[in-house]
């Protein structure tokens, strides 16, 4: 997929590697430090927070402003984490908004007991296997860090559990002293560097794999948490309106979204339009992802089909940005509803030509559109950007193998620890309900079952959706008796549909340009006019 797993509180697109470990007996003095994760000259993440022996207090920020959240983390007498709150509001949320979602984390033995709120959703509690003495990570905090540099210091422990928020899995981070000033935390994501002072205290650091440098600092100001509100507007030039929505679905909660119509629509002159559907994880209308810089995918295309007399519906994920909803007990399937309940709303705009509709889903995208054409035979056509044929086992555990073989930070003796892991980490997974959607649904069986047309486009060097399922989609819509069937794949060109001759997702952050290839563009739009020309089947 696109992202990682799906999970509550944590938008996937998001991750990276850091986490918590109490300090036990550690006397920290009670002070606010700030925290700046930069990817090159561009800043990530902002975090200010308080640490003493029994609490860990902060407020993250990711950015572009994407999310925001509160947390705060109890240990007990011992050191170990006894409970954890955290409160995730938009990032451009005024200070006095109610959290889109409030939860809190206990652990039961070797259980992980999570407490979900939602002023729009469903309360939920739900049981995850962990480890006894587990602690908690929560991404991409750099602040979580010195608690456990802290803890391995005093102990002398080298391996300790962790349990992820994002993925519900619980993983071993290794801690090896550099000398007596650093150490190196080899987690899921890399191996971290970070410097350390003689009571543990995180100085700074930086992860090589993702080009990630962090930045502490005891003088920043309170003007380094504000975000200004994301900009969906039409550019200057732009022949089409861009308009916020709220639509309404039949699952109680509110969606959040851009309108883009071409500037000559009316209700005599309607025009066709097109559903956006995001990959993996909780995103942004655009499909942004923060450490990508200039990576919105849907805005280029909402602009190059608006300039080509087709209007384009971006919406928020469910419990994502100004959207409602809790995506903790959500599924693909849940988020299919959401899409339906988007064609909904635009068959009720006088502009919008509700016979004349589609959809155009990026990776889990890919999953999601079929199964709304199961349900929506009058769709003129989908679009899948790097959509998969096989199920979600398959996938992750390809995707997992793949970047730990291509993490040369990892000597070969890791690798093959790590590899071992694999399948344990999968299982670890199946009871998160999108989790378990995603590892046993089959898009190839879904796929025998739908007529509606399809574009099926990929990137020869994918290696998180690889090419030659491609064949394999095309196939199996063929077999349903689909006679419109058509595939491309687009050399030197990434998951993301950006160039890329390597690949491999480790490399993403050193590409020059995130700008999504015209030529996907253009053959997106040519194919979509094309299937909205009057007495099109």
């Amino acid at each position: 997929m696109s992202r990682e797993s799906r999970w509550w509180w944590v938008p996937e697109s998001l991750v990276l590697s850091a986490g918590l470990v109490a300090a036990a007996g550690i006397a920290v003095a009670e002070a606010q430090s700030t925290i700046v994760l930069k990817q090159g000259n561009d800043t990530v993440s902002v975090e200010r927070f308080t640490r003493t022996a029994s609490r860990l207090e902060g407020e993250l920020l990711i950015r572009p402003a994407s999310a925001r959240f509160r947390y705060a983390i109890e240990f007990d007498a011992d050191g170990r984490v006894r409970r954890m709150s955290n409160k995730y509001f938009a990032a451009s949320d005024p200070a006095d908004a109610a959290p889109k979602q409030d939860a809190t984390l206990t652990f039961d033995d070797s259980t992980a007991v999570v407490e979900i709120a939602a002023p729009s959703g469903q309360p939920g509690v739900q049981r995850l296997p962990s480890k006894r003495g587990a602690f908690v990570h929560l991404n991409p905090s750099f602040a979580m860090w010195e608690p456990i540099v802290a803890w391995a210091k005093r102990t002398g422990t080298s391996s300790i559990p962790v349990f992820a928020l994002a993925g519900g899995q619980t993983f071993v981070a290794k801690v090896t002293p550099v000398g007596a000033d650093s150490v190196d935390i080899e987690a899921p994501g890399g191996t971290i560097r970070l410097g350390i002072d003689g009571d543990g205290r995180l100085r700074g650091g930086f992860l090589a794999s993702q080009n990630l440098t962090v930045i502490r600092s005891e003088s920043a100001s309170s003007a380094v948490m504000t975000v200004e509100k994301p900009d969906y507007s039409a550019p200057a030039d732009a022949p089409y309106t861009a308009t916020e929505v709220t639509v309404s679905t039949p699952m109680g909660h509110t969606l959040a979204g851009t309108i883009t119509i071409p500037k000559f629509a009316s209700a005599s002159r309607r025009v066709p339009a097109v559903i956006t559907i995001t990959g993996s994880g909780g995103q942004d209308r655009d499909e942004s992802i923060a450490m990508f810089k200039g990576y919105r995918p849907f805005r280029e295309l909402a602009d190059s089909l608006g300039r080509r007399g087709i209007a384009v519906l971006r919406m928020d994920d469910r419990g994502v940005g100004q959207s409602g909803g809790n995506p903790a007990t959500a599924t693909s399937a849940d988020f299919a509803q959401d899409i339906r309940a988007g064609l909904g709303y635009l068959r009720t705009r006088p502009e919008i030509d509700g016979s004349r509709l589609a959809l155009v889903g990026h990776s889990e995208g890919g999953i999601i559109a079929p199964l709304v054409a199961l349900e929506e035979p009058s769709l003129k056509g989908i679009v899948l950007l790097a959509g998969t044929s096989r199920t979600g086992e398959r996938i992750l555990n390809f995707q997992l193998r793949n970047l730990i073989k291509g993490n040369t930070a990892f000597s070969a003796a890791q690798k093959d620890s790590a590899l071992a892991r694999v399948p344990s980490q999968i299982d670890s997974l199946r009871s998160v309900p999108w989790m378990k959607f995603f590892l046993e649904h089959d898009p190839s069986a879904t796929a025998r079952r739908v007529t509606t047309p399809v574009l099926v486009l990929n990137g020869a060097t994918d290696q998180q959706v690889t090419p030659d399922q491609v064949r394999e989609l095309v196939a199996a819509f063929k077999a349903a008796g689909n006679r419109d069937v058509t595939s491309h794949v687009f050399p030197d060109l990434n998951h993301l549909f950006v160039r890329d001759p390597s690949g491999f997702p480790g490399g993403y952050t050193s590409l020059p340009s995130m700008k999504v290839d015209p030529g996907v563009l253009r053959m997106v739009g040519d194919w979509l006019v094309r299937q909205f020309r009057p007495g099109t089947s």
